[in-house]
């Protein structure tokens, strides 16, 4: 029988009992920040839960890590915490879930009705257990709190953010567009996941408004550079892998083992200045192009990589969605050619099959309009070689650090995954119901969503926003 909550969660649902994603939220706007996940249309309020004493098992039994203001604490506990709480949780939601399982044993045969019972009496306290938040008014009250009622804040703490080039779609528009289809890609690209490390004290949660950038544009000419905001404002679709355990310094996370480092995946929308970052970045990467989210720090990198993945700020999703929840989704990952080396060749290599949408909702309209549907699959690179790579010289990693994948393009036009590659560098118009974009205008709101499809459920990360207001 398929897992199913005593709360009604509809079919179109993201957030059913098989998801339960992590995030942060106030109930109330004074309220202190505390832990939830994500139920139907609720949000179950993980504080009210652990000071009632609910997580009872070895390694949250006592605990303060869903008593924090973020999820840092807990994510550094590893996946066997993050594991017991998933079952914990999932057993407080489903109620009856046991008492199901025995009723569809019973069989005419009177033995089997006997062990039926027996059964039962022995699950006695299971049971009870489970119906602990169900069969509890007060509590319920206390702990589920309606989802538009909440306000969500950055899931974590981040320390230090990294943003990968993985998506060899995206890396080849990308070379064709700026160097010609003969040298599309670097040679360097297919050895190893090219990545620079960024700012963090920008990135933003979901529904953040986004101002749009001013800098310096390329001069015309023999007249000065252009002063002003940015006229090539653009989204990416990306996710991010948020690390959980980190390691020590110098010794580096065996990529077989990097699944142990990851606990789950967000949505992430870096926005790029297009035009502040191809006339700013030499010798040393981009500068004000990213600095209102993060900075690059690479030396004279190819101006496909700059135009392609350095954007001036950071959206995030407000929900953590669990590699243990994505795993009835985990796909082959693209066969790589040539071979990685060792330290990157992993003996089970996977993707997850989530489904990506981005929308435009152009200024001064009420309907958005769909411009690409991508895929999380699309990645050449997966994101246990990235972490694996990222530590392989010895680099500490610490929890909530933060871990982009780069734009995720797939291979068909409808697939690209920033306006960039979707206008070719503004050659072509972009249709949005009734009105055209090469880029992002003042007022235009851009939402990302992206979801797996289950047998009669979702398992989803909500939406991905942000409106670009004017430049002050």
């Amino acid at each position: 029988m398929a897992l199913k909550s005593f709360i009604e969660v509809g079919p179109d649902s993201h957030f059913p009992i098989q998801n339960l994603p992590f995030g942060i939220f106030k109930p109330e706007p004074t309220s202190p920040p505390r832990p939830g996940v994500a139920i139907g249309d609720y949000v179950l309020d993980l504080s009210t839960i652990s000071v009632s004493g609910l997580f009872e098992g070895p390694f949250l039994s006592g605990s303060d890590c869903f008593l924090q203001p973020n999820l840092n604490k807990f994510l550094a506990l590893g996946r066997p915490a993050w594991k017991e709480a998933r079952t914990t949780l999932q057993n407080l939601l489903s109620g009856n879930i046991i008492i199901c399982k025995c009723l569809n044993m019973f069989n005419r045969s009177f033995f089997f009705l006997v062990l039926l019972i027996f059964i039962i009496f022995l699950l006695f306290y299971d049971v009870a257990d489970e119906a602990k938040l169900r069969d509890n008014p007060n509590l319920r009250e206390k702990s589920l709190v309606p989802m538009s009622k909440v306000e969500m804040l950055l899931p974590i703490a981040i320390g230090d953010y990294t943003d990968f080039f993985s998506s060899m779609h995206h890396a080849r528009n990308c070379g064709i567009m700026f160097r010609g289809p003969e040298n599309a890609i670097n040679p360097n690209w297919f050895q190893l996941p090219i990545a620079y490390h960024g700012r963090s004290s920008s990135i933003v949660v979901s529904g953040t408004d986004i101002i749009r950038p001013r800098g310096q544009g390329h001069p015309s000419g023999n007249s000065p550079p252009y002063f002003g905001p940015s006229r090539k404002l653009d989204f990416e679709l990306e996710m991010a892998a948020v690390v959980g355990p980190g390691n020590e310094l110098g010794k580096p996370v065996d990529v077989n083992e990097a699944g142990d480092h990851i606990f789950g995946l967000v949505l992430m929308n870096d926005w790029s200045a297009r035009d502040i970052q191809a006339w700013e970045y030499v010798p040393l990467g981009p500068f004000l192009g990213k600095s209102f989210g993060k900075a690059g720090n690479l030396t004279f990198p190819p101006l496909e990589f700059i135009l392609a993945d350095f954007g001036f700020g950071t959206t995030i999703s407000p929900w953590i969605v669990t590699l243990d929840a994505l795993e009835p989704f985990a796909c082959d990952a693209p066969k790589q050619d040539p071979q990685p080396l060792p330290y990157l060749a992993e003996k089970i290599s996977k993707n997850y099959d989530i489904s990506l949408e981005v929308q435009i909702k152009p200024a001064g309209q009420e309907d958005s309009c769909v411009v690409t549907r991508s895929n999380f699959n699309h990645l050449y690179w997966t994101v246990t070689q990235q972490l694996a790579h990222h530590t392989i010289n010895g680099c500490n990693l610490r929890p909530g650090d933060l871990l982009g994948t780069g734009t995720i393009s797939g291979p068909e036009p409808e697939s690209y995954g920033c306006l960039l590659e979707l206008t070719w560098n503004g050659q072509k118009s972009l249709s949005l119901n009734g009105t055209t974009r090469k880029f992002l205008e003042d007022g235009d709101e851009v939402v990302f969503s992206g979801c797996s499809k289950g047998d009669g459920y979702k398992v989803g990360f909500g939406t991905c926003s942000g409106k670009i207001l004017p430049s002050p």
